[in-house]
């Protein structure tokens, strides 16, 4: 928060997209860093940090906003500078009235359980929503690797059929459940098309497993595409993948992709394969545009 307070300092107005720019400068981040998204996809990390920042110390009003995407440093926000030359964090924004108003109005679940004199660096909601998130799809993954496990090979083969078609490929699901385990020889179980109409063709090994998949089966597999003259082909398994196997694959001419347990139910999870929607939250933010002309 006082770095971002720090570039107001010079008394002028400053516009958000320049301000993450010159934050994130500040703290020398990679351009990696820069880049990395919130879990959703839905914005930059940074950028969403440099946001809530910016609101917290606004409703302290350390800063003003006299237009949209604009902001100005107030005279409260100057002493503070003064005053707390190394951090400015909750405790600080906490002894300002229209600060803990603005956290009163908030009363989330989490800040019930968090003082702000307890907590001088803070996740933003989306993180926290999205921390949630992931904790839950974390298990529903798990759990969905258990059930394959659990599972005989041949409910595997249906699994696959679903989510190649899920994901665009294999035709109808007819087409693909009819061109898995088709074959079953030379280390092949299926066929299925790249595009609906069949244009290049993905062969396919299925296999359960119980241990580690190494490199000799890989060699096998991408001997068995050689004598179908294929330069495609994808081996999913619900256990792991060797070092070796996964070195081997990258440096083949043959475009080998490895789909192993963990890949599987991630895969299945964002194409809704033996998953069921148990509850929708729609997160809203205010409409800039509405109060452009307030």
């Amino acid at each position: 928060m006082r770095p971002l307070l720090e570039s107001h300092q010079n008394g002028e107005e400053h516009v958000n997209r320049d301000l993450v720019v010159q934050l994130a400068n500040h703290f020398n981040l990679t351009d990696e860093e820069r880049r990395e998204m919130l879990p959703s996809g839905g914005a930059r990390l940074f950028d969403n940090r440099v946001g809530w920042a910016k609101t917290h110390i606004t409703q302290a009003g350390l800063l003003a906003s006299p237009r949209r995407a604009i902001s100005i440093i107030t005279d409260r926000g100057r002493e503070v500078l003064r005053n707390h030359p190394d951090r400015v964090d909750l405790r600080v924004l906490n002894k300002f009235r229209d600060y803990r108003e603005f956290r009163n109005r908030r009363n989330t679940a989490e800040e019930q359980g968090q003082a702000a004199d307890e907590a001088p660096e803070i996740l933003t909601p989306e993180e926290l929503l999205e921390n949630a998130y992931l904790k839950v799809r974390r298990q529903v993954e798990s759990d969905l690797l258990s059930k394959l496990m659990d599972s005989p090979s041949e409910f595997l083969e249906r699994v696959v059929v679903d989510l190649v078609v899920r994901m665009g490929y294999g035709g109808s699901r007819k087409d693909a459940g009819e061109a898995l385990g088709r074959s079953g020889d030379e280390g092949i179980d299926g066929i299925i098309k790249e595009d609906p109409l069949g244009l290049d063709i993905i062969y396919l090994q299925a296999k359960r497993w119980d241990g580690t998949v190494g490199r000799p089966e890989i060699q096998k597999f991408a001997g068995a595409l050689q004598g179908q003259r294929a330069k495609k082909g994808i081996f999913i398994t619900v256990s792991t993948f060797s070092a070796d196997a996964l070195e081997y694959v990258s440096r083949i001419d043959t475009k080998i992709i490895l789909v192993d347990g963990s890949r599987l139910t991630k895969l299945m999870f964002d194409h809704g394969v033996g998953v069921a929607t148990a509850s929708n939250y729609e997160v809203k933010r205010i409409d800039s545009d509405y109060f452009s002309d307030v």
